[in-house]
Formats: C-alpha cells, sequence, structure tokens
C-alpha cells in the first residue's frame, strides 16, 4: 500500500511541477512560477525513489501508468477539461499496466 501512495504523491508532484514550467513558458505567468514547480520535481524524484522494487526501470515504467491516470484527472480538476470516455478507458489501461508491471509474480532474481 505504501508504493501506492508514493505512487500518487510522486504523480501528483511531477505534474505540478511541470504544469509550473507549462504555465511560465506557454500562460505568460511570472517566471517566480519556476521556484515552487523545481521543489515540486525534487518532490516527484524523491517519491519515486521510495517504491519498493529492486529495479529502477520497473519503478519507472510502472509510474507511466499512475502518470498517465493522474494527468487525466489534473485535466478535469485543474484545467477544467473532463476526460471522455476514451481518455478514461486509456487511464485504465494503463493503470491495469502499471499494476501488473509492479506486483506480477516474478521468478527469483527478476
Amino acid at each position: 500500500m505504501a508504493n501506492v501512495a508514493y505512487y500518487v504523491v510522486a504523480a501528483a508532484a511531477e505534474i505540478a511541477g511541470t504544469f509550473a514550467f507549462w504555465a511560465w513558458l506557454r500562460l505568460d505567468r511570472s517566471i517566480f512560477w519556476v521556484a515552487p514547480g523545481t521543489v515540486a520535481l525534487v518532490i516527484f524524484a524523491f517519491a519515486l525513489t521510495r517504491v519498493d522494487v529492486e529495479q529502477a526501470g520497473r519503478a519507472f515504467a510502472a509510474f507511466g501508468g499512475v502518470y498517465i491516470a493522474g494527468s487525466l484527472l489534473w485535466l478535469w480538476l485543474v484545467e477544467g477539461a473532463r476526460p471522455d470516455r476514451w481518455d478514461t478507458l486509456g487511464g485504465a489501461i494503463c493503470l491495469v499496466g502499471a499494476a501488473i508491471i509492479l506486483y506480477g509474480p516474478r521468478q527469483s532474481g527478476a
């Protein structure tokens, strides 16, 4: 269960951090958006290292599904654009894929 919490924190921090840069560079917001964005990206990196898996690549791969679902929530809750059924289906498939990567049975040493 701790893995899920770390992934949620990592996704929220990465999305918020990259959105801060998006706001500065694409929405003509102040450069002062970059400082909290950078802090959020550091939190993202820290949270992702706390996931309980042996290989970084596996942690990163599973995170991809969580990131996609989190981005769709951001789209809806922050940007006010409700995901359509295809967004929702795609996000659900990605979460299933992330769960398979993270919790699938492994041979010893795999």
